[in-house]
């Protein structure tokens, strides 16, 4: 790592405390520069990377590496953090603040677990299972959608607005039949803002907000609070 780097990315991690702090590395004019970016992330627990910002980065060199800092936790990445480098295509340099750690991980093709994966939203949250269990177990890619943090709290109704987006029609308003249903529900809130895919026999694989994605049998609270059932357009 290049001193000059390090030390523009420990000056970042120290501004933005207790927020994390994010930016990229790029290559202008044969030499590496650190690009500190916004944090556009509503809580302190993560970051979220302005699409402008990298614009911006990429209109002045080669962007090679993503940093992001760890307040008051060690370098070691989260299950998001391996997800998101995966997706990123670029190695990751992961920074501890106040600890002055480095830690740097690259693509290797991991994959986060359909049972037991940890909670990031919009990384890792009840539309990437589902996404990721299509992906998997039925080789469909769908598409995937941008969504803030809370957007329920604001009345946006994203799954309404979008399941045709992604190739499902409503088949029922609360009874799942066959395997890959996506089961909508309303989770203490005005919209449908929960989601969980109907695995046949009773159960459904879902993933709840600040817990890890489970295995559930579907019934009871469940169907009381379902909107509606969709099915993928051909299953």
């Amino acid at each position: 790592m290049d001193r000059q780097i390090l030390q523009a990315m420990r000056e970042h991690a120290q501004r933005d405390y207790p927020r994390e702090a994010c930016g990229l590395v790029v290559v202008v004019d044969g030499r590496g520069k650190y690009v500190p970016c916004r944090n556009a992330a509503e809580g302190s627990e993560h970051f979220i990377l302005p699409a402008e910002d990298y614009a911006a980065a990429e209109d002045m060199g080669e962007i090679v590496a993503v940093v992001h800092s760890h307040p008051d936790v060690p370098a070691q990445p989260s299950e998001a953090d391996l997800v998101s480098c995966e997706a990123s295509g670029l190695p990751w340099h992961i920074l501890s603040w106040p600890a002055d750690d480095l830690r740097t991980i690259v693509p290797s093709g991991y994959e986060a677990p359909l049972v037991g994966r940890q909670f990031s939203h919009g990384v890792l949250d009840c539309y990437t299972l589902i996404r990721d269990w299509y992906r998997r177990e039925r080789c469909i890619d769908l598409p995937d959608f941008a969504r803030r943090d809370d957007w329920w709290k604001s009345g946006e109704d994203l799954y309404m607005r979008h399941y045709a987006e992604a190739g499902f029609v409503a088949v029922s308003q609360d009874q799942p039949e066959q395997a890959g249903d996506v089961i909508l529900m309303q989770l203490r809130a005005k919209v449908a803002n929960h989601a969980g895919i109907y695995l046949g026999d009773g159960h459904m694989l879902h993933h709840l907000h600040d817990r890890l994605s489970s295995r559930d049998v579907y019934g009871g609270y469940w169907q009381e609070i379902t909107r509606c059932v969709l099915r993928y357009k051909g299953l």
